[in-house]
Parts: structure tokens; C-alpha cells; sequence
């Protein structure tokens, strides 16, 4: 049987190339999914193991007493070093501070830029930053950087480069290169080194204090041991952990585990679109060598030989395809890093992909095995339940198709219970999970039922306008209704995920674009880049560019009452600019008095039963003194204003405490027809790459930008399962030539000729592709918009567009993947096949 098996297999080569082809395309999705993400997590866990390889006890502030804050100070650090079984005590700071390249962009665009303080030893160098050019730095006006942050830049040491930090940019000297092993940089961020002075100063939470203090434990201490030392040094509430903790917790973060889930999943769904082009291929087969799976049961062979026989063929197929997945899916990987890098959303470096992992080929071979034999195994059984008695006939497949009655009932039932859990996801988000593929499955078992019904209603228009050729194509997709609806089902399931998740991502474009727009109370804004922030006289220096009427930054704080009630939320303003770059409604008292005031909205004011003159008493994130602040206006106005303001005089300065006030942006209004002018010289002034200076057509245009490479990213992820379906479009007409030679060969003899063949089938597939099309967008719109209405706040916006280009394409689809299929049916000899059985 091995041996008639691999006989049928090279005899009919062709037959399994399509089918083979979908199995290597999947287990190539799969292959390529587990090598990318494996190499991704190596490389940051890599980076994390080797950015603190040094630490066995990490501490870092907690509150101590009430609000107050365990300061970790230089005398602390001393002690630490003293502390039996601490090889080594270092003390840690870090901030904001981007490097500018010689192009005048920023290093790392939106990636993390690290600031961190030199910890030089006797000689100078730092043994977690091994230096590999120039020196460490030793005043305020030196630097070093990462040696990948030097070569992106185009720096070298002794260069004049510019940095942005504390909000502000600023030229320093380059002094040193370093190596770093640290996850920020391994994800395409930068690292730049200050001298311990300075960089205690700008990014320390207090003078001579540490954010985080590093003990390294001695040969024959635990880090479990020296844990419970260091903690009792310091006072309760204090955070202490081990490397142990600390790699558990950076593991749990790093997202590795989604991004694999996610990739596996978009691998399965091509791996089971797969399964409806196997399946068919192996029932096609099965049915044309029906009178050969008689002759060996005639000649002695059993209904089991015969069905492993075919399974045996599927096993094969199934083995070459896996190993020729497995070589394909190093480039899926390839291309992965390429769209994804190592942050897996394409914001950061490729990383190098490792070849060394065990688990790629033993999924890549039970993966396509598992599936081409799953797949092939009802068509197997069938082929071995053909009586003997079949070899005695002449023509015809025997019995006719069963009836479609049990499963058009099954298919309404799981059908409906789609359609109510899709209800329930209005209501429920989670649900669409659910609802999903339960819709997706009634559709499949109906898929058969609706092929006929739609092709009912096709037959009279395209009888209209192709004449005879538009009945037989409509006939031809009526044949045989389960072939037809497999085929369907290819395309209809990839089609399906790609409109609905177009919806989703449609809805939040729309949603950020309103919101950005609704934030965008002025002429102009100007915010910092992701990681970065905004100076502290950049109101101040803007103000002071001719063309500028009004300027007033945002200041975010939090104000904590005296009377235990919840913190609230207060932006700090310019009082006298305040109303001409937010449009803000004042129904009671005046913004004038806002220096020795608080203004509230009214919402919030009929909240706490404040009205003016009550006092408001707290404490300022940030500020070791309270606040008295009568209530001098109540008013409405957008969100970026509500629900308080106060002076931004009144707040205390930054501090580098994640609760401590920040300027969020700085709002300007242009005199008439000075704002592109006005937003060129703001730049120029600025001269700050960190800050974007933006215009109300940039706003919108930067907020629709952050769903685009979402929306390419899926699409991409989603073209192996369109691939596939139009696999399924080509193996099907071209299994249908081969089925209907001698059909072909009458038509002939009744007065086609070659030109009127080929666009038969042509219209035969473009029917099918349109119906699978009509199916896939219909499902997807339904759960498009069960996710869109179960997420509050977003708003249900069809892409009529999109969907246009989907029909356009899966048309496209349609007429080419039944041009080979043409050609070889116009090229059937008449005489041969009128004479084929």
C-alpha cells in the first residue's frame, strides 16, 4: 500500500501540488511565528539578564509613613556597601534624554531615551557600561552613549552633539562609547551616560538621593540572604527584591507570550482555511479514482487498506510539504523581524533570529502532517467504502451527493446562536470572541444551501449579459454544492477577519482623530515626543516669537483635600491666556482672580457642594506645604481643561516622581493669518526635535497616522489565508477541467470554440470568488460592528472604501486564478475528449 501510495503520489503530482502548496504556506506561518518570537524573547532577555547582571538585591523608594517616601541617600548607600555579604553597592538615577543625530532627528524616534549617572571605579571606567571608546564622562558638559546609539547617530568621540534634556536642547561633548546588554537599547532606544553630579541633578527625586540602589552579593551569600539584611536596614514599606523577582516580573512584561499567541493565531487560521482546500483536493481524487479503489477491493484489498492507502498519500504530501514549510518559514521569520522588530509592533530593531530552536521543526512536521491527514481522513474513509461492484461500471461516480437537508438544519441552529451571541457582544465586548467563529461555523455548514440559493438569483442576469455561458457558469457552481461552498470557504473566512478587523481599527481611527481634534482648543500645540517633556520656560520662550497672541502651558497636578475626599485632577494655566487659547465658559465669578484661586466646573462644583469663595484646602503632589485656594469661577469647557484649573505659578516644580506636575503642552494662539508662519518660527526658535509644533491638520493627521501601521500589519498577517483561498479557486477549476473533459469536448462539437471555453470558466470562477466575497464581508461587517458598538465611547463607521477594493480584489482574485485552468481546458483535443469517460 506504501507503495501504490507514492506511486498515486508522483502519478498524479499535479493534483497535490495546490493542496501542498497551502500546507507549506501555513506550516510556513507557523514555523516563521515560533522563530521570530523565540529570538525576539532571547534578545530581551538577554538585554534585561545583562543590564543589571550585576544586582542580586534591588531597593527602590516606598512609602514609609503615611505619604512620605523612603529616601535611599548617600549615607544609606554607604551603609549597604558595609553590609555583611554585599560585594558591591551602587547607586542608580535615570530620566529623559534624547540624542540628536547630525540629520538633526532624534536617535530612536519614538523609542525609549534613557538618561543614567556614570558610576566610575578607581580607574575611571563603569563595569556595567564597559567603555569601548574615549572616556567616561567627568563633568556637566560631557557625555557618553551606547555604541548603537553613537553609529545610528553618526557621532564619534570628541564630537560637539546636541541632547535634549529636561525638556530642553542643549551641546555637549562626546567623550565615551560604551557596550550595554539593557533591554531599552535592544529595542531601539538609546542610553546616554551623565557624570554623577549631574546626573543626581537632573534626574535624582531629591539632592544626593537614588531612585533605586543595586547590592551585589558576595560568594557564598544568597540573594535571599542579603535581601533580608538590606531590608532590615531600611525603614518599613521600603521595596526590596531579589534578581529572581525582578526577572519574573520583567518576564511577565515583556509581552513575548501574546505576541506568539497572536501570530499563532492568525498561523491556525490560514492552517484551518488549509484543511477546506485539502479536503476537497483528496474527495476530487477519491471521486476520479473511484473504479481503481473498486478494482482493489475487487483484487483482495479492504476497506481499511484502502482508506490507509490514501491516508498514506496524505502523510506524504503532508512530509514534504512540512520540510519545505520549515525552510519557508526562515524567511516568514525574516520578514517578521522585518515588520515587527523586537518591540512586535515595528517600532524597534530586527533582532537576530536564532535557528538553534527544537520546537520550530517538530511543529512545523506535527503541524502539517497533523493537518494534511486530519484533512484527507473523511475523504479517505469514503474512498474505502466504494464496493467492489463499482469496477463494473461504465461511467458516473455511483451515488449522487447526499442531501444537504440535516446540514442546512445544523447550519440555521449554530447560525442563530451566532447571531444572539453577536447581540449579547453589543453589550458585552468579550463575547465577540465567542460569537465569532460560532457565526463563522454556521456559515460553513450553510455555505452549501446559500451557494444555491445565491446562484438562483444570479442565473437570469448573468443569462442577460453572457448569454449561454452565463447559465452553464451558474449551473457549474450549482453541481456539485459542497465542492463549491469549500472553495467559498477559503475565501470567505480570510475576507471575514480582514473587514472586520478594518472596522474595528476604522472606529478607533475615527475616535482619535474626534478626540484629537475635540483636545485641539487652539491654533497651535505644542507636546513632546513619546518619552520625552517639556521644558519649563518653553511658555516663556514662545511667548516672546513675534506673531504669538496668547500662550499658556498645561500643567497636569493632582491636589489632595484636606477632608480625605478623592484627589482631584488639576491643570495648571495662564490665567491671562487661558480664555483665548481654550474656548471655556465662565457662569459664575471671574478667571481674573485664578492667581489666589481655583476655578471648578460646574459638574464637579455640584459633586462636592462647592460655590464660589469655598475654600478648597490640600496639598499639591510635589509640594511640602499646603494650599488654601478659594473657589473664584465656575465654568465649562473641554476635557483638556476640566475639571479645575489653578495658576501654574501656584504648583510646585517637577521633580522626577511620576506624581509630580507636568506641562502636558503649551497651548498658542496666532494673530489672523500668522499661524503656518507662526508655527515655522516657533520651530526655528525652539530648535528642539523632542517637541512637536503642531497645527490642527497636523493633530488629525498624526492621530489617524498611529492606526495605519496597525492596519498594514494585519493585512500582512491576513494575506497568507488570502493566498490560500485562491488556491482553493484554482484547484477547483482546475480539478473541474480535468473532471469535465469530455463536456468540454461536446461543447466543442456543438459550436464553441477556444475563445468562448476560457471565459466559461473564467465566469465560473469569478461567481464562485464573488460569492465567497459577498459571505466573508457580510460576516465580517456583522462582527465588525458587534466589537465596534461593545466598546463605549467609539462610534460604528463602515469603510466603504475598503470594502469596495475588497470586492474589486477578490474579482480580481477570481478571473486570474482561473486562467491556467482556461488554457488547459481551450487546449483539450475535441476528438480526445469527446471520447474521454
Amino acid at each position: 500500500m506504501f507503495r501504490s501510495a507514492l506511486r498515486t503520489l508522483v502519478t498524479h503530482r499535479l493534483r497535490f501540488l495546490l493542496p501542498g502548496l497551502a500546507v507549506v504556506l501555513g506550516v510556513a506561518f507557523v514555523t516563521g511565528s515560533l522563530l521570530y518570537s523565540q529570538s525576539a524573547a532571547a534578545a530581551l532577555d538577554g538585554g534585561r539578564g545583562g543590564a543589571q547582571a550585576d544586582v542580586s538585591v534591588r531597593m527602590e523608594p516606598g512609602h514609609s509613613s503615611g505619604d512620605e517616601r523612603t529616601r535611599l541617600d548617600d549615607t544609606l548607600l554607604r551603609q549597604l556597601r558595609a553590609l555583611p555579604g554585599a560585594a558591591a553597592a551602587r547607586g542608580s538615577v535615570e530620566g529623559s534624554a534624547h540624542l540628536v543625530g547630525e540629520d538633526g532627528a532624534l536617535v530612536g524616534g519614538q523609542q525609549p531615551a534613557t538618561g543614567i549617572n556614570w558610576v566610575p571605579g578607581r580607574d575611571g571606567t563603569d563595569p556595567r557600561y564597559p567603555l569601548t571608546a574615549g572616556h567616561g564622562p567627568r563633568t556637566a558638559g560631557e557625555i557618553a552613549v551606547d555604541e548603537r546609539a553613537a553609529g545610528r547617530a553618526g557621532h564619534r568621540v570628541g564630537d560637539r552633539v546636541r541632547v535634549v534634556v529636561e525638556g530642553s536642547a542643549r551641546t555637549v561633548r562626546l567623550v565615551g562609547v560604551f557596550a550595554a546588554q539593557d533591554p531599552r537599547t535592544a529595542t531601539g532606544g538609546t542610553l546616554m551616560a551623565f557624570d554623577p553630579r549631574t546626573a543626581q541633578r537632573r534626574f535624582a527625586p531629591a539632592p544626593g538621593t537614588y531612585a533605586q540602589i543595586g547590592l551585589t552579593a558576595a560568594r557564598g551569600t544568597s540573594d535571599a540572604d542579603l535581601a533580608e539584611r538590606a531590608a532590615a536596614m531600611l525603614p518599613a514599606g521600603a521595596d526590596v527584591s531579589t534578581r529572581a523577582q525582578n526577572e519574573a516580573a520583567a518576564s511577565a512584561l515583556n509581552g513575548g507570550n501574546k505576541r506568539t499567541t497572536l501570530l499563532l493565531g492568525f498561523a491556525g487560521v490560514a492552517l484551518f482555511v488549509s484543511t477546506f482546500l485539502i479536503a476537497t483536493t483528496f474527495t476530487m481524487l477519491s471521486a476520479a479514482r473511484a473504479r481503481e479503489h473498486a478494482l482493489l477491493r475487487a483484487v483482495g484489498a479492504t476497506r481499511r487498506q484502502v482508506t490507509g492507502q490514501v491516508l498514506t498519500e496524505a502523510f506524504l504530501v503532508g512530509t514534504v510539504a512540512s520540510a519545505l514549510g520549515y525552510g519557508l518559514g526562515i524567511g516568514v521569520a525574516a520578514v517578521l523581524n522585518t515588520l515587527f522588530g523586537v518591540t512586535g509592533s515595528g517600532g524597534g530593531p530586527a533582532v537576530p533570529l536564532r535557528l538553534d530552536s527544537v520546537t520550530a521543526p517538530l511543529a512545523a512536521f506535527g503541524v502539517g502532517i497533523g493537518v494534511t491527514v486530519v484533512s484527507a481522513y473523511l475523504p479517505a474513509r469514503r474512498a474505502g467504502a466504494v464496493p467492489p461492484l463499482a469496477a463494473l461500471r461504465t461511467g458516473g461516480e455511483g451515488q449522487g451527493p447526499a442531501p444537504l437537508r440535516r446540514r442546512g438544519i445544523a447550519g440555521t441552529a449554530v447560525t442563530a446562536a451566532g447571531v444572539v451571541l453577536l447581540t449579547v457582544a453589543a453589550n458585552d465586548p468579550n463575547t465577540v470572541f465567542v460569537a465569532a467563529p460560532v457565526l463563522l461555523l454556521g456559515l460553513i455548514l450553510l455555505t452549501p444551501l446559500l451557494a444555491l440559493g445565491v446562484t438562483a438569483l444570479l442565473r437570469v442576469p448573468l443569462t442577460r449579459l453572457a448569454g449561454v455561458r452565463g447559465t452553464l457558469a451558474v449551473e457549474n457552481a450549482r453541481r456539485n454544492p459542497r465542492r463549491t461552498a469549500a472553495t467559498v470557504t477559503t475565501l470567505m473566512i480570510g475576507l471575514a477577519m480582514v473587514s472586520a478587523l478594518t472596522m474595528a481599527i476604522t472606529a478607533v481611527d475615527h475616535h482619535d482623530e474626534r478626540e484629537a481634534a475635540a483636545r485641539m482648543t487652539s491654533d497651535l500645540r505644542i507636546t513632546a515626543v513619546d518619552f520625552g517633556e517639556i521644558g519649563q520656560d518653553t511658555a516663556e520662550r514662545v511667548s516672546e516669537v513675534p506673531g504669538a497672541k496668547a500662550v499658556s502651558p498645561l500643567v497636569g497636578a493632582t491636589l489632595q483635600p484636606a477632608d480625605g475626599q478623592d484627589a482631584l485632577t488639576v491643570t495648571g494655566v495662564d490665567p491671562g491666556a487661558i480664555r483665548k487659547v481654550a474656548p471655556l465658559t465662565v457662569h459664575a465669578g471671574s478667571l481674573d482672580r485664578l492667581d489666589d484661586g481655583i476655578a471648578v466646573t460646574t459638574d464637579l462644583a455640584r459633586a462636592r457642594g462647592w460655590r464660589l469663595g469655598t475654600r478648597v484646602t490640600g496639598t499639591f503632589d510635589g509640594a511640602d506645604t499646603r494650599a488654601s485656594l478659594p473657589v473664584v469661577a465656575l465654568y465649562d469647557g473641554p476635557d483638556a481643561v476640566t475639571p479645575a484649573l489653578v495658576s501654574a505659578h501656584r504648583l510646585p516644580e517637577p521633580t522626577v516622581a511620576q506624581d509630580s506636575p507636568r506641562i502636558d503642552s503649551v497651548l498658542v494662539d496666532a494673530a489672523p493669518g500668522r499661524v503656518a508662519a507662526l508655527r515655522t518660527q516657533i520651530r526655528e526658535t525652539l530648535d528642539n526635535p523632542a517637541l512637536l509644533v503642531q497645527d490642527r491638520a497636523d493633530v488629525r493627521a498624526a492621530a489617524s497616522a498611529g492606526t495605519a501601521p496597525l492596519l498594514t500589519q494585519v493585512y500582512a498577517l491576513l494575506s497568507i489565508t488570502v493566498v490560500i483561498g485562491c488556491l482553493g479557486v484554482v484547484n477547483t477549476m482546475g480539478m473541474a477541467v480535468h473532471e469535465r473533459v469530455r463536456e468540454i469536448g461536446l461543447l466543442r462539437v456543438i459550436g464553441f470554440d477556444r475563445s468562448r471555453v476560457g471565459p466559461l470558466l473564467r465566469l465560473e470562477a469569478l461567481v464562485i470568488a464573488l460569492l465567497g466575497c459577498l459571505l466573508g464581508l457580510g460576516e465580517g461587517l456583522a462582527i465588525g460592528t458587534a466589537a465596534v458598538l461593545g466598546q463605549g465611547g467609539l462610534t460604528l463607521v463602515v469603510p466603504w472604501s475598503q470594502l469596495a477594493a475588497f470586492v474589486v480584489a477578490t474579482a480580481l482574485i477570481g478571473t486570474c486564478a482561473s486562467v491556467v485552468p482556461a488554457r488547459r481546458a481551450a487546449r483539450v483535443p475535441m476528438l480526445r475528449a469527446t471520447t474521454a469517460e
